[in-house]
């Protein structure tokens, strides 16, 4: 019988530590490589043909890595790093050896949760969705540092001249000291907000070219940056077979303890996609908050019955799950969206 091998990879930013076990749970190698598809692929040649399971950790390089292995034929798996700790942090000696042999036994035995790598199109939105988010931070990091330096002069920016550029020009009169620290902080937050509006217009042409896209922006309080982020999260909608599963995938579900005879249920879980989950949570406040009624009002009614019960955040919390779910189901179907009692 072929001997079956199952591998667990530790990688780093320069090294990648490799254990090779085989099916009855020997070790059949360790070693060392640098952190290039190539390089392991090369340490791994000569077990091509019984190699069963390659496992890495989700990780700022795992999207990449996977795809070079598994375009080499590698039958590369990416894990939930979180899973993987926790079984690590069993370990006395936490090494960067021990970490690859621990996860090429969890490769043998299975146990472990599989993460399902995006795309090339997806992990693209993705980089344009964090660059327009920094550049948006920049903006109101350097706002908020200009009205706490000029705060703590007891100086305050009035509400004109109409740009803010001009009302900042406009407390710095006299204030010749302050001058020369305030206009590059001020001259970061113009070039943050142009960079800004320039990946926002680079949001849009994307936006515009992408058919679900366009389908889920006809749900009510679901904008540009909402849809783009929906699509580029969830990547692959044929991997939900329920669409009810996206709310609980993006965090949007309670917690629920049970143990003997408590259970009970808490806060929701935040597990899933952050930027997902900010996203969703707007798009529900604005329908609830801003969207002139008529459209979804079905939905806004459903809403606002939620939050007598309950709280304002709590409607929203709710609000943001029914419209993963429902943007789930639009998508899958290649609907739009279409009014009807929620």
């Amino acid at each position: 019988m072929k001997q079956r091998y199952y591998v667990g990879l530790d990688v780093s930013r320069d090294v990648t530590a490799i254990c090779v076990r085989c099916a009855n749970g020997v070790v059949e190698r360790r070693c060392e490589t640098v952190t290039e598809p190539e390089a392991i692929c090369a340490a791994l040649v000569d077990l091509r043909d019984g190699l069963e399971r390659v496992v890495l950790e989700t990780g700022r390089m795992a999207n990449w890595l996977h795809g070079e292995l598994t375009r080499r034929g590698l039958p590369a798996i990416c894990v939930d790093a979180r899973q993987a700790h926790a079984v690590l942090s069993q370990m006395h000696n936490k090494t960067d050896a021990n970490d690859a042999a621990m996860l090429s036994d969890l490769a043998r035995t299975g146990f472990y949760r599989k993460v399902e790598v995006k795309s090339r199109d997806g992990q693209e939105r993705r980089a344009l969705l964090a660059a327009r988010d920094a550049a948006i931070g920049a903006r109101r990091n350097a706002e908020n540092t200009i009205r706490g330096l000029l705060a703590s002069f007891g100086l305050r920016v009035p509400g004109r001249p109409r740009t803010y550029e001009a009302r900042i020009r406009a407390v710095l009169e006299g204030q010749d000291a302050l001058v020369p620290i305030i206009l590059p902080l001020l001259a970061i937050r113009t070039e943050a907000l142009r960079q800004a509006a320039a990946l926002t217009k680079e949001l849009v042409r994307q936006v515009k070219s992408s058919d679900a896209c366009r389908r889920l922006m006809t749900v009510p309080g679901v904008g540009t940056v909402t849809a783009a982020t929906f699509v580029a999260t969830i990547d692959a909608p044929g991997r939900f077979t329920k669409s009810r599963s996206v709310g609980a995938y993006a965090g949007l579900t309670s917690r629920r303890h049970q143990s003997g005879a408590v259970d009970y249920g808490g806060r929701i879980s935040k597990r899933g996609d952050r930027l997902l989950r900010t996203m969703l949570y707007e798009a529900a406040n604005s329908l609830l908050c801003r969207v002139k009624p008529g459209r979804g009002q079905a939905l806004k009614d459903w809403a606002m019955a939620v939050k007598r019960r309950t709280s304002h955040k709590k409607a929203v919390v709710a609000l943001a799950r029914k419209l993963a779910v429902m943007m789930h189901a639009i998508w899958v179907s290649g609907g739009v969206f279409e009014e009807r009692e929620a």
